[in-house]
């Protein structure tokens, strides 16, 4: 029976999205596999790691310029191995623990710091395969494979290229996709293209809330289908409530039915996360990108922009503008950016990524 141990942080969703859908994925192609995921930095600082990523999360939505001159460091920094060992060594001791107890056949890590220590606690004799998951388009920072591991699974050519030209030798890097749910993989995809009668946009606002009830007001005047959704926010439910004016919008707070919604929608409008990128990839919804942070996300919506599948817009105005100009003529700029979005679409990922997990 095969043992596999996936490690995860929550500091940006991507990470803590492609953790779930490698599991999810293994419970699929493998139901008697020992799989346990872990986020060792909450596990291991509790209360501390909730007030840390809550203000990370705060910088890189309220000041994101900031966070874009510390990611470019890390991406210089030459001195990650001891410096992990040095500052994080209560989860270096937990991981080690764990290993102890698991015996893992392979340690799958969706977030930068754990290859580094796993390398420390085992050394290059390690008896499990060591696993990297990039979650990050194009911009990969180098702290993702300055480490030594056996494979970096990646999420589409142009990050295998960047990976490929930091030094890792080609075998070891593997295209599969960014592991979406398996859910992705049982969408219809019998999507019908917009129509007067029916243009569906999804909204989700993760970012720039205070500009949120402003553009809700500004899209329903164009008399779409607008579905929005507000997290656990009850304050921002309110808001987009006053900013409807009692027209016709459906608000939808946490959900896991993203891919569903995805898959039903002509449009997303949201900010350039891994997570929403590639999930909304998986749909085969176009997207209209309204907030960007510096350093990660950059790569994430040049994905988008470069291969003609949406548009990068900065102000309500824009947004607005863009549907317009996305449902005009007949639809003609929405059906383009679905042709080039299809391509990139491997909602198979997780499945594919199990696979590979299990054979080796």
């Amino acid at each position: 029976m095969k043992k596999i141990l996936i490690l995860t942080a929550s500091f940006g969703e991507g990470h803590n999205a492609a953790a779930r859908g490698i599991r999810d994925g293994l419970a699929r192609m493998a139901p008697d596999a020992e799989v346990e995921m872990h986020d060792l930095f909450a596990e291991t600082y509790g209360a501390l790691n909730e007030l840390v990523r809550k203000a990370y999360l705060t910088v890189i939505n309220r000041w994101p310029r900031s966070w874009g001159r510390v990611y470019r460091w890390l991406d210089l920094k030459t001195t990650v191995d001891q410096d992990l060992g040095r500052f994080f060594s209560p989860v270096k001791n937990r991981l080690a623990h764990l290993l102890a107890r698991l015996q893992p056949d392979a340690v799958v890590s969706v977030f930068p710091p754990y290859p580094y220590m796993l390398n420390q606690i085992l050394g290059p004799s390690r008896s499990c395969r060591s696993v990297v998951v990039v979650t990050d388009s194009i911009t990969v920072n180098a702290i993702w494979y300055r480490c030594s591991a056996d494979y970096f699974l990646v999420p589409n050519e142009q990050s295998a290229a960047v990976v490929s030209k930091g030094g890792v030798a080609p075998e070891l890097i593997k295209t599969f996709g960014f592991p979406v749910s398996p859910k992705f993989a049982d969408l219809a995809q019998d999507r019908q293209p917009p129509s007067e009668s029916a243009r569906r946009v999804l909204y989700m606002i993760n970012a720039g809330t205070k500009r949120a009830p402003e553009l809700v007001s500004k899209l329903l005047d164009l008399g779409i289908e607008l579905t929005v959704t507000v997290g656990r926010d009850d304050r921002l439910r309110r808001a987009i409530e006053a900013s409807a004016n009692n027209r016709k919008i459906d608000i939808v707070g946490w959900t896991d039915d993203l891919p569903r919604m995805l898959g039903a929608s002509h449009l997303l409008i949201g900010k350039a996360g891994g997570a929403t990128v590639q999930e909304t990839i998986a749909a085969r919804c176009p997207m209209i990108i309204n907030h960007v942070v510096s350093g990660q996300e950059e790569g994430n919506a040049q994905l988008i922009v470069q291969t003609n599948s949406g548009v990068l817009a900065h102000s309500p105005d824009e947004v607005v503008a863009q549907v317009r100009r996305a449902f005009a003529d007949d639809a003609k700029q929405w059906r383009e950016w679905e042709t080039n979005i299809s391509k990139l679409s491997r909602p198979r990922a997780s499945l594919d990524v199990a696979e590979f997990l299990l054979s080796i």
